[in-house]
């Protein structure tokens, strides 16, 4: 009996090319969020609290960028803050957190696994982990739980 299920088409290289494109543009309009809750977190964790002198000298990056960030961060749900206060992650900024640094782990294991130097892993897994696929993410996973 035939399948009814239709083949999946192929995409052309034009199409495919596009479609990575698209992904890496919204990746990297969540890549600043993601960047930012997961160094809030980090504050949090060492200090009890996370500021925003903290969070702009981290970054290497001026409190008036921070103000704006936390802005846009508050307008979508992931810190709370009341002015010259601490910031605060609520539970989606939490998720978010975690999960970037989840991502980081894998993406920092698989490199050292590949060889790559511990620095050098640190540094590229920074920038590998906002734009690396959940399929791709998986397959490190999988590669790191049998070696």
């Amino acid at each position: 009996m035939a399948s009814t299920r239709p083949k999946p088409r192929k995409l052309s290289s034009a199409k495919l090319r596009s479609a990575a494109f698209r992904r890496v543009r919204a990746d990297h309009q969540s890549e600043l969020a993601q960047d930012y809750v997961e160094l809030i977190a980090d504050l949090i964790d060492e200090r009890g609290e996370a500021r925003g002198t903290d969070v702009a000298l981290r970054l290497g990056v001026a409190n008036a960028t921070v103000v704006k960030a936390l802005k846009r961060l508050q307008d979508q749900g992931l810190v709370s803050q009341e002015p010259y206060r601490a910031i605060f992650l609520t539970g989606d900024g939490w998720k978010l957190a975690e999960d970037g640094r989840r991502r980081h782990k894998i993406v920092e294991r698989f490199l050292l696994a590949l060889g790559v130097s511990a620095e050098t892993a640190r540094i590229d897994s920074e920038g590998i982990e906002h734009h690396v696929s959940r399929e791709t993410l998986a397959a490190m996973a999988k590669f790191l739980t049998r070696n």
